[in-house]
């Protein structure tokens, strides 16, 4: 049986059920519910100490009506980095390397963010379609332009999530194909190959971290054009 690098991407399934609904529930099981006692264990306190942190972060550039915002995105973000993370295991499924989840994610809360703008100011939100100081003559053009950028945002959204992630994934396990092939035919070119595999698994934990926080950061962005 022949396996192709890309069936690491395909949903796996059980009886027939995709297990991908599993996938997505497990970031919530795994993180410890906060208590009210005054004394955490060091698990608490450092999860509370990086939601803290990352949401003030995050509110920095808000202005103060988007702090409503803020358990929406930092949940977001959690599960983002909770599910890039697991799908570097052996063995595992990363659903966020598939299209129509990203875009799942991304295309409603772009979509709650120009809402918002229509709704609170329409005018200014309009006006993000045509820059001030416009000769007549460019107006229609950049009209269209404009238009065109703003639609194809949740789309960039989600396909910066998806080819960061497959490219990692497949460059992963294109060099460990090479470590197993190089190690009888040539064991010191196959330890040299290993530990630029070992390098690049850090640097992939790295991007799902990255990736992660500039999807919500990117999604902030745009609700600070609206509120």
């Amino acid at each position: 049986m022949i396996l192709s690098f890309f069936d690491q991407f395909m949903s796996p399934t059980w009886l027939g059920v995709p297990l991908i609904a599993l996938a997505l529930t497990l970031p919530w099981i795994m993180y410890p519910t906060p208590s009210s006692r005054w004394l955490n264990n060091r698990l608490l306190t450092l999860q509370g100490w990086f939601i803290n942190r990352f949401t003030q972060q995050l509110l920095l550039p808000l202005n103060l009506p988007g702090h409503k915002w803020a358990l929406i995105f930092t949940s977001l973000m959690i599960f983002l980095i909770t599910l890039n993370l697991l799908g570097l295991l052996p063995y595992t499924f990363t659903p966020t390397t598939q299209l129509s989840l990203n875009m799942g994610l991304a295309l409603p809360l772009w979509l709650a963010t120009v809402i918002i703008g229509l709704r609170n100011q329409p005018t200014a939100a309009l006006g993000h379609l045509l820059p001030e100081g416009t000769p007549t003559l460019l107006i229609p053009v950049l009209i269209i332009i404009e238009t065109i950028s703003l639609f194809i945002r949740p789309l960039a959204l989600g396909v910066r999530l998806t080819a960061n992630l497959t490219a990692g994934h497949l460059l992963i396990q294109l060099i460990a194909t090479a470590v197993f092939v190089l190690l009888p035919l040539m064991p010191a070119v196959a330890i040299l190959t290993a530990t630029v595999l070992f390098l690049l698994t850090l640097l992939e934990v790295a991007v799902a971290m990255i990736q992660a926080y500039v999807f919500v950061l990117l999604l902030s962005l745009y609700l600070q054009e609206n509120i």
